[in-house]
């Protein structure tokens, strides 16, 4: 299986890419470095990385950016670094990607506990983050050749635990493992329009 993800130098996604790669043939995708450079924000880079990487059988996203602040403190061009890179750039990665995959093949995009229990300052994240899983799941019933599209959604994660702690107090954080179990369950699986929650 031709596997590509975007983000994996990530904190997620190096250890996804750790793990496909014992099987797979895997193809990372990052803003600054990797295989092939994109930035899910624009369109035109999204393009030329399908151009360049080819058809594969599964694409993992693990990359999107938000702003975090007060809603106060936030502006309308803040929101719209979520809307630009988590939200819509995850959107053409399916509406762009799918001619790239091989029948049959999935995508996979990545939200997380924001978009069901948010804290103090993500408002901003929390609406892209609700925004995708309804659209993972409306644009599930419209997918042809058998591809299907879910999303994963982890709560904080063993590796940003430290980093983001005291924004999720008395949240349980996540195996890596049990993350990864969630990629593998969209990806080696047959769920459609899945939200895979992951929590701690």
């Amino acid at each position: 299986m031709k596997i590509l993800v975007i983000g994996g130098n990530g904190t997620i996604g190096k250890t996804i890419t750790a793990h496909f790669s014992k099987e797979d043939e895997v193809v990372v995708a990052g803003r600054s470095s990797g295989d092939v450079t994109v930035d899910i924000a624009s369109a035109g880079s999204i393009i030329k990385m399908f151009e360049t990487v080819g058809t594969v059988d599964a694409i993992i996203n693990v990359a999107g950016d938000a702003k975090w602040d007060t809603f106060d403190n936030l502006s309308e061009e803040d929101f719209y670094i979520g809307i630009k890179s988590k939200m819509m750039g995850q959107v053409n990665l399916v509406r762009l990607g799918r001619k790239y995959l091989n029948d049959g093949g999935s995508i996979t995009l990545t939200t997380g506990i924001l978009a069901d229990e948010p804290v103090y300052m993500t408002t901003s994240a929390a609406m892209v983050n609700g925004a995708i899983q309804s659209f993972v799941m409306a644009v599930a019933l419209e997918l042809d050749r058998g591809l299907r599209v879910n999303v994963v959604s982890a709560d904080l994660v063993e590796d940003a635990f430290e980093k983001y702690k005291d924004f999720f107090p008395g949240n349980t954080p996540v195996p890596m493992d049990k993350v990864v179990a969630g990629y593998i369950k969209s990806v080696k699986g047959k769920i459609n329009g899945a939200v895979i929650r992951i929590r701690g």
